[in-house]
């Protein structure tokens, strides 16, 4: 169990590099960058509108992405 839980802290921990990454490169090349494939800043506002017209589910699944981000 505790070799799962170091793999997926590690991956997050990748994750929370990579997607500041291409938030800076979206707003230095406002075209689609390259390797990401689709426009991360268009992807992010997607996914605050559906939380944000969620209600409750949004909420709590915002809760949920800040406490891993903590971490």
């Amino acid at each position: 169990m505790d070799t799962v839980k170091s793999f997926l802290r590690s991956v997050m921990d990748i994750a929370m590099t990579v997607i500041p990454l291409t938030v800076v490169l979206g707003i230095i090349f406002p075209a689609n960058v390259p390797f990401i494939g689709a426009s991360a800043l268009n992807e992010i506002s997607a996914l605050v509108s559906n939380l944000g017209g969620s209600g409750l589910a949004g909420i709590i699944t915002l809760g949920i992405l800040w406490a891993l981000m903590r971490r």
